[in-house]
């Protein structure tokens, strides 16, 4: 059995949440994405969010679907 003393939060950080892009991009009027609902600020700063801001930008674009 190994012990694995790296901290949670750093596995977690090792696993990189994945882009909800499927590749149908277009913006809407208020420049969000009609394929994956982000805006256009949170697909150019996807790649350098850490995982925490992009399960926030996810939850965001779950709102955004339902409406």
């Amino acid at each position: 059995m190994s012990v694995n003393k790296e901290p949670e939060s750093a596995q977690e950080e090792a696993v990189q949440v994945a882009s909800p892009c499927i590749r149908h991009c277009c913006l809407d009027n208020n420049d969000v994405c009609v394929g994956c609902y982000r805006t256009l600020n949170e697909i150019m700063n996807w790649q350098s969010s850490s995982n925490e801001q992009k399960r926030m930008i996810l939850e965001a674009c779950e709102k955004r679907r339902a409406r």
